[in-house]
């Protein structure tokens, strides 16, 4: 014999009337969604099953992306970190060289002492030239604010119209980006 707890008769009328007023409102939402205007019936389960299949891939391929970019990002900017600090370190030595330059034009009778000094100049020029640093070709060449920074002009009709008449100080350039303009004198 089995002992079943059997419910009394008002506990089971509340438990159906409960049941009938559950189902009941849950028909009555239906209706009214599907009675809506622009509302449209639900869809099988199996349509959200693929919509909930799609967004975890959406969501990788996204990150996916998103760390691409912070690769690249950080990348370029550890290259253009790199760039500034050698632009720096040269700007640094360009009074050394600016030196020497001034040594090496100086009329000496000690040979072995010019020879040190061009020896030295030469040394500092392949340095630069192993850091990618050129100088700026200015004399001769036609005027660019872009690399050269006029202190005098000068008329002169030997020379045409904007032309680089004397380099005060040279220019250099690193890759694309000016370290320091060209001082000249222009031609007018």
């Amino acid at each position: 014999m089995s002992k079943k707890k059997e419910k009394t008769a008002p506990e089971t009328e509340a438990a159906e009337v409960k049941g009938a007023g559950e189902a009941e409102a849950a028909q009555a939402e239906a209706e009214s969604r599907a009675g809506a205007p622009g509302s449209e019936p639900e869809e099988p389960a199996e349509e959200t099953s693929v919509v909930e299949q799609v967004v975890p891939k959406d969501q990788f391929l996204r990150l996916a992306a998103e760390y691409d970019n912070y690769r690249k990002r950080t990348a370029k900017e550890k290259e253009n970190l790199w760039t500034e600090a050698k632009a720096d370190t040269v700007q640094a030595f360009l009074p050394v060289y600016d030196n020497l330059d001034r040594a090496m034009k100086q009329e000496t009778a000690d040979e072995a002492y010019k020879k040190g000094v061009e020896m030295t100049m030469n040394q500092l020029k392949e340095v630069f030239a192993k850091l990618g640093v050129t100088e700026i070709e200015a004399e001769g060449k036609p005027f660019d604010p872009n690399l050269h920074n006029a202190v005098m002009h000068i008329e002169d009709e030997n020379l045409g119209e904007n032309t680089v008449a004397q380099v005060f100080q040279a220019g250099f350039m690193l890759g694309e980006k000016v370290i320091r303009f060209a001082m000249v004198q222009v031609a007018n």
